[in-house]
């Protein structure tokens, strides 16, 4: 099967989304706000101990809701019961369960059940100096006509995108709501195979790209799994076409799509598909005029093998004079892969310590912000980490990446990191917040990760519950002083 340079009116046709509200597609453009210049000593680009000009704008209200759910979040006891809840049908599937979560971590971590409600809140950010990223929540489809569902809601978020203010708004989208689980499973076993033996051959496999390393937990595999059937080969076939259909959409609209990484079992053939999408529409046109690409992968800095895999995909996208898209990020599902080697009885594929990931996404942020500088790539650098964010700008400035460049973007998650986010945002940068949106049951699993991710009072929070208290006692103080 070659890869597609343009996809078909019946893919498009098959997955077109219904109009857009009346509200949403009038909504007037609306300009960034200008930040506020930001003064540099050394390394130190950023600034967060002026609170008052930090969260400017930002209502009494809103830091105390933000304050009050970060500090619940980082009592261990009661997220270890909320998770269980949401991990039990019984609850999770409940009237009752589904209210509790919309009223508490919902409502802190996501963008609405609509996509009209989540483009209300890129509006807002828009008006506040920074983007947002729409990600309608939906992953592990288990059949075709699941895949076929979520392909036209992931083009209905596009077509959301479209309306909003020019560069306001991406779109992020994961493969296992476009091609179902098992059979991304199956694909990935194959890949690994033919790492392992690169004489096997693979006739459905559509490009050569480099997907493992030498370092890549290839015990996965340990025996030569079956090919697919005819049968799951058209599936596979579908699911390129489905993908291919958003990439177009996208394409058509200017809007950049982003990625998402997943789990070790399906993230081979994620990353194929990914690099499907990639080599059709970031070829050597959008290179040679320097824009930004459309299709960006994501690189989860917490593996062993995230920088043998992302040199090795680098080099390759160079050779080809394809404009290569990224999103750097530490990684969300430690618990699942960690419990996963252990099973096989091998070392877990993440780094033995925080400092070892910490490192290797810094190492990862400073080559890919070379490429920038290149002209070579472009890189979204997702992260809750003050001291990588603080690198990173200071790199990028020390390189004469421009702050308005649009190939650097720095992306933070809806109810995290708001301090980083703002920051960033007054020091000139392109900052995007990470907007989940979908009905509560749906979003379930989103949930239950960031909740595990801000457990803990040495959660990554714990500087932004530090940052909201600073700000709200200075700004009783205040009061207090006016009305005397």
């Amino acid at each position: 099967m070659a890869i597609a340079s343009r996809v078909s009116k019946r893919a498009l046709s098959t997955f077109a989304a219904a109009k857009l509200p009346e509200a949403v597609a009038a909504a007037e453009p609306l300009p960034p706000a200008t930040p506020a210049p930001c003064e540099r000593a050394g390394s130190r680009v950023l600034g967060f101990e002026d609170t008052g000009r930090l969260f400017a704008g930002e209502p009494t209200s809103a830091l105390v809701r933000t304050l009050a759910a970060l500090q619940a979040l980082s009592v261990g006891p009661l997220v270890d019961a909320a998770t269980a809840a949401l991990r039990s049908p019984a609850v999770a599937g409940s009237a009752l369960g589904r209210a509790a979560a919309r009223a508490t971590a919902y409502r802190h971590f996501c963008a609405g059940e609509t996509a009209d409600e989540a483009a209300a809140v890129v509006r807002r950010l828009w008006r506040g100096g920074m983007g947002g990223i729409l990600d309608y929540g939906i992953e592990d489809a288990e059949d075709g006509h699941a895949c076929d569902r979520n392909a036209a809601g992931f083009i209905a978020a596009v077509d959301v995108a479209a309306s909003l203010p020019p560069g306001s708004a991406s779109v992020c989208i994961k493969i296992t709501a476009l091609c179902p689980i098992a059979l991304l499973e199956k694909t990935s076993d194959l890949l690994r195979w033919q790492k392992k033996h690169p004489s096997f051959n693979l006739p459905w496999k559509a490009h050569s790209f480099p997907i493992l390393s030498d370092s890549s937990p290839l015990y996965l595999t340990a025996s030569e799994p079956p090919a697919l059937t005819a049968e799951e080969e058209r599936e596979l076939e579908l699911a390129h076409e489905r993908l291919l259909a958003v990439c177009a959409r996208c394409a058509e609209h200017g809007i950049p799509l982003l990625v998402d990484a997943e789990y070790a079992t399906v993230q081979p053939a994620i990353d194929y598909f990914t690099l499907v999408g990639a080599l059709a529409f970031n070829g050597e046109a959008r290179a040679a005029d320097g824009e930004r690409p459309i299709v960006h992968g994501t690189i989860q800095a917490y593996l062993r093998d995230a920088r043998d895999r992302l040199e090795a995909m680098v080099a390759a996208a160079e050779r080809e004079r394809v404009r290569l898209g990224l999103k750097v990020v530490r990684g969300a599902y430690l618990t699942r892969e960690t419990r996963l080697a252990a099973s096989f009885g091998v070392p877990s594929p993440i780094h033995g310590s925080i400092q070892d990931t910490h490192d290797c996404y810094n190492g990862c942020a400073t080559f890919l912000l070379d490429r920038v500088r290149r002209g070579s790539a472009s890189v979204m650098l997702a992260t809750h980490n003050i001291e990588s964010g603080q690198l990173a700008a200071a790199q990028a400035l020390e390189l004469g990446i421009p702050k308005g460049d649009r190939n650097l973007q720095f992306a933070q998650l809806m109810g995290m990191a708001d301090g980083l986010s703002l920051s960033l945002r007054n020091a000139g940068f392109q900052v995007s917040k990470y907007l989940p949106y979908g009905p509560v049951e749906q979003i379930i699993p989103y949930l239950i990760r960031r909740a595990e991710e801000n457990r803990g009072l040495l959660s990554a929070s714990s500087f932004d519950r530090q940052l909201l208290r600073t700000e709200l006692a200075r700004r009783v103080k205040a009061a207090v002083v006016g009305r005397g």
